[in-house]
């Protein structure tokens, strides 16, 4: 148990900095890989010509050669300083888990994570658009969608998706820990990696159940997710209740309550992916 405990520690130690980055690569990663097997081979040739484009978004420190480049692109290019500070306040909605859903005012002048999955689709869907902006929009609809399915980037409770609330992660207790970067990084990789695996080619059946719906059909699931699951958990089965200095999420819970729904938050993105790049390229 030591030396596990040894492991998270460096673990979080070099990761701490990037939990603004939802899901940070893995998850991202993850999200990219399912779509990829699960579009139609002639969308999955216009990604591929897209991609093989990548030099024009200008950015060597940033590459976006495959899917899965392009799923962290998004995030990476935040260390550009002002050349892509614009999109910052893409990457999240800020809808409140304790009024009723509303996301038209989380997302004033666009500046939410659903607006922009739209906003790159019809970008996509324009072939007169330029061939950097489209890959653009292609690099951020891969990342967005991932972005939209973590359920604290969908919803929050006045406290930054869950940024500013300390929380304990199983045995793992540090002040650098909160509950956004649990749902990020550790419990993220724990439910990717939980047999079975969901990085496989679905059925059709399964393909038209899981991303059925619109954009605000998703956005609304996955606030409920962050609402019923999320922060309930975390605040002791009341989501809008006394907060407690530090959530404390113990084992059992992250193995029964919690690995399984965000298991099934990443297959549901990547799948809802894939029907939007269908629509978008194939």
């Amino acid at each position: 148990m030591s030396r596990l405990l040894a492991l998270f520690a460096a673990l979080f130690a070099f990761l701490t900095p990037l939990t603004a980055n939802a899901y940070w690569e893995f998850g991202h990663e993850t999200v990219a890989k399912i779509a990829y097997l699960n579009v139609r081979p002639d969308t999955r040739a216009a990604i591929d010509a897209l991609l093989r484009r990548s030099k024009l978004l200008d950015t060597p420190t940033c590459p976006a050669r495959t899917i899965e480049q392009a799923s962290v692109w998004p995030d990476c290019i935040k260390q550009l300083g002002e050349r892509f500070s614009y999109a910052y306040s893409w990457h999240y909605q800020n809808v409140n888990i304790c009024e009723p859903f509303d996301l038209k005012s989380a997302c004033k002048d666009g500046n939410c994570v659903s607006a922009q999955i739209e906003r790159d689709m019809k970008l996509l869907k324009d072939k007169s658009v330029p061939a950097r902006e489209r890959l653009q929009a292609l690099a951020f609809l891969v990342h967005f969608v991932g972005d939209l399915h973590q359920p604290l980037h969908a919803a929050d409770r006045a406290d930054l998706g869950g940024n500013r609330q300390k929380a304990q992660y199983g045995d793992y207790a540090t002040d650098r820990l909160n509950l956004h970067s649990i749902w990020d990084g550790p419990l993220a990789e724990r439910a990717i990696t939980t047999p079975p695996s969901i990085v496989r080619t679905y059925s059709q059946a399964e393909k038209d159940k899981i991303a059925a719906g619109s954009v605000e059909d998703w956005s609304r699931q996955n606030w409920e997710v962050s609402r019923d699951v999320a922060y309930k958990t975390a605040m002791g089965g009341d989501p809008c209740g006394p907060r407690p200095d530090v959530a404390k999420l113990d084992n059992d819970t992250i193995t029964k309550e919690l690995v399984p729904v965000a298991k099934l938050q990443v297959e549901r993105a990547g799948l809802r992916l894939a029907k939007l790049l269908d629509e978008a390229l194939g």
